[in-house]
């Protein structure tokens, strides 16, 4: 059987939510113990909802940095995660904008904007000696300006709900995420359901990925889920792998067989 993996992603890592996180990552430190290294791929927002600046909270920064010499991957997941675009004209746009999220960042951007943005970002990045590894735009929304923008610069992949795509060509790569919805009770109970459908149409996937929010961490049901899903996927043969490792290992085996 070929190898299988399985990447644990935290979504909206800032300092507002780095509490959210912390004994979650302990409990998966602890299950690391037992099975193995468990890399982490922590999706970081340089400045969310503009009230979070990075760059303000030098013990964040130095927690991050603690993470990353343990083997963990920093992406960086928009710049401030919040919709501020003028509103929406189309119903199309006010189903994605205003229903579906209200964080799509990057889903209105022309592409200087959206250019601008990913500056910021890699500035963020650079100052702290962090490797360009992928990019995740917010609710993986992004507008053509802001794909033409993300080409142009020198992060290895994005992503979507069901794939990877390396970059700067956006060759799709299967790789199928497990995400909650977790704001309300009937909301959880539907993400259980869709979560392990998913997880049984997937059985074969080259990799599975496992989208955590700040706001699954504050129902003790939805972690305890991701906890076990997460040591049962390990039980039944995938390997944890940062979702960089997973890419990269993905186009040795292209130029191999090239």
């Amino acid at each position: 059987m070929a190898d299988r993996h399985l990447s644990l992603v935290l979504h909206d890592v800032a300092p507002e939510t780095w509490p959210d996180y912390v004994d979650f990552v302990a409990k998966v430190d602890a299950l690391a113990c037992r099975h193995g290294p468990v890399p982490i791929t922590w999706l970081v927002v340089p400045d969310f909802h503009h009230r979070s600046d990075c760059r303000r909270d030098g013990a964040f920064l130095e927690q991050l940095q603690r993470r990353r010499a343990m083997g963990d991957e920093l992406a960086l997941h928009g710049y401030y995660h919040c919709d501020d675009a003028p509103s929406p004209r189309t119903p199309r746009d006010w189903f994605m904008r205003r229903f579906y999220t209200w964080e799509g960042e990057f889903y209105a951007l022309d592409e200087d904007e959206a250019a601008r943005r990913l500056d910021k970002g890699i500035e963020l990045f650079r100052s702290q000696n962090w490797p360009l590894t992928g990019f995740v735009a917010p609710a993986w929304l992004m507008s053509q300006g802001a794909r033409r923008a993300l080409a142009q610069r020198d992060f290895c992949y994005t992503s979507d709900p069901q794939h990877l795509y390396t970059l700067p060509d956006f060759t799709r790569l299967e790789a199928p995420g497990l995400v909650w919805s977790a704001r309300s009770a009937w909301r959880r109970g539907l993400s259980l359901l869709a979560s392990e459908t998913q997880r049984w149409r997937s059985r074969q996937a080259p990799l599975l990925r496992l989208g955590l929010h700040p706001v699954d961490m504050r129902h003790a049901r939805v972690q305890a889920y991701w906890l076990s899903v997460l040591e049962r996927l390990i039980y039944e043969g995938r390997r944890p792998i940062t979702k960089y490792d997973w890419v990269r290992g993905q186009r040795r085996r292209e130029q191999h067989a090239a």
